[in-house]
């Protein structure tokens, strides 16, 4: 689907700052900015290390169950799998919502209701960035934009540089574009998530909720796993 890695990248913005300024600095979408965290934490900088080190399991159970899922339908056609981890994600962040506002206020980063749903929150993004892994499209990373960053610094030097040819300005071009418009899609959907869980607490997840209901909808289009081999054989 053509702006499913804008509508991905915009909803790991809005849940990764939500999470973060919601859970005592849980980094939900990515594990790097986690390991940070502990790290400060072992020297007694920041809190909530529990609920940090409860969300790598849940992340890798979000991978897992997302591999299981896309394997289980890769005989069903190229577009089920997709299908599919939009909805297991939606579901999940669904639960990540409930919980949320189940423990509301949150007081205690070790209370034990807390670590569990920051865990549910790390899960579902666990199935994200699993899903741009098991199924293949012609995107750009949506859930960590590091790379993103760093490929649109060197796309933009192909651009001005006098030595590249043409043809790879081309690709660089339209590389860039995608990559700059995933990149704007994350920032937006942070500053979105913060905003939204000011005003309306972890209610405000269920718009990420509609937003993978949606791509669930309209996400027949979208190439699977079995289009993987013909995606990345070389050319």
């Amino acid at each position: 689907m053509k702006y499913a890695d804008s509508a991905l990248a915009a909803v790991a913005g809005y849940v990764d700052t939500l999470s973060f300024v919601a859970l005592f600095g849980l980094f939900t979408a990515h594990v790097t900015g986690n390991f940070v965290l502990i790290g400060a934490a072992a020297a007694g900088f920041g809190q909530g290390v529990v609920m940090k080190l409860m969300a790598f399991p849940a992340f890798i159970v979000g991978v897992v169950l997302s591999s299981v899922i896309v394997k289980a339908t890769q005989s069903g056609g190229s577009s089920r799998g997709a299908v599919l981890l939009y909805g297991v994600q939606a579901v999940l962040l669904l639960a990540f919502c409930l919980a949320g506002v189940g423990v509301t206020p949150v007081v205690s980063a070790s209370s034990v209701p807390v670590v569990v749903c920051g865990m549910i929150g790390a899960a579902a993004m666990g199935v994200q960035n699993a899903h741009g892994r098991l199924i293949a499209r012609a995107g750009v990373p949506n859930t960590v934009m590091t790379g993103n960053v760093t490929q649109a610094v060197l796309d933009a030097l192909e651009l001005v540089s006098s030595q590249v040819t043409g043809e790879a300005k081309s690709a660089a071009r339209a590389r860039l574009g995608k990559t700059l418009l995933a990149v704007a899609c994350f920032g937006a959907g942070a500053i979105a998530g913060a905003l939204a869980y000011r005003f309306v607490l972890f209610w405000a997840l269920l718009l990420p909720f509609a937003v993978l209901v949606w791509l669930a909808a309209v996400g027949h289009d979208e190439p699977g796993l079995t289009d993987r081999a013909a995606a990345t054989k070389p050319r």
